[in-house]
């Protein structure tokens, strides 16, 4: 097989619709637009609008408030840090930073931060240095023989 043999699957690709290329390409003279009024124009984007009545999104109650200043933090379950740490993928030795947990592909991204929560079960005695944990989180890794300190986060500005 060449370069040159290569070819779609017959009906993958559609030719592109010509519009306003004569009568005779069904589409010629207005190119399928109608007659007049503004969608017959250019420029016009008419997404909400109901013809002057009140649009959907006006006329449904609204409930609550979207907090501007909301912090988004990357989630960690024990569970997981302790199957990593026997996968060997965490060493359980060194301070488990944000970073490393990064660094081992347990997390994809700190956002704003990494935020430490119960599930699962750590038998390690590990010690974990994080933005955010849980309280049940905070009293597994001390039963387990380790210690978790919550940080805050450096500004980032």
């Amino acid at each position: 097989m060449k370069l040159n043999e290569l070819s779609d699957n017959p009906g993958a690709t559609k030719s592109r619709k010509r519009v306003g290329r004569g009568a005779g390409s069904g589409m010629g003279k207005t190119g399928g637009r109608g007659i007049k009024g503004q969608k017959s124009r250019s420029g016009v984007a008419i997404k909400g609008f109901e013809g002057g009545q009140m649009p959907l999104y006006q006329r449904l109650p609204k409930r609550g408030f979207n907090n501007i200043n909301r912090k988004t933090f990357s989630v960690v379950n024990l569970g997981l840090i302790q199957k990593f740490i026997d996968e060997g993928k965490i060493d359980a030795k060194a301070d488990i930073t944000e970073d490393a947990l990064i660094a081992s592909g347990l997390v994809r991204r700190k956002k704003d931060g990494i935020r430490v929560l119960a599930k699962g079960d750590l038998t390690a005695t590990v010690n974990i240095m994080v933005t955010g944990a849980s309280k049940g989180a905070v009293d597994a890794v001390a039963k387990a023989g380790g210690s978790l300190t919550v940080t805050t986060p450096a500004a980032a500005e």
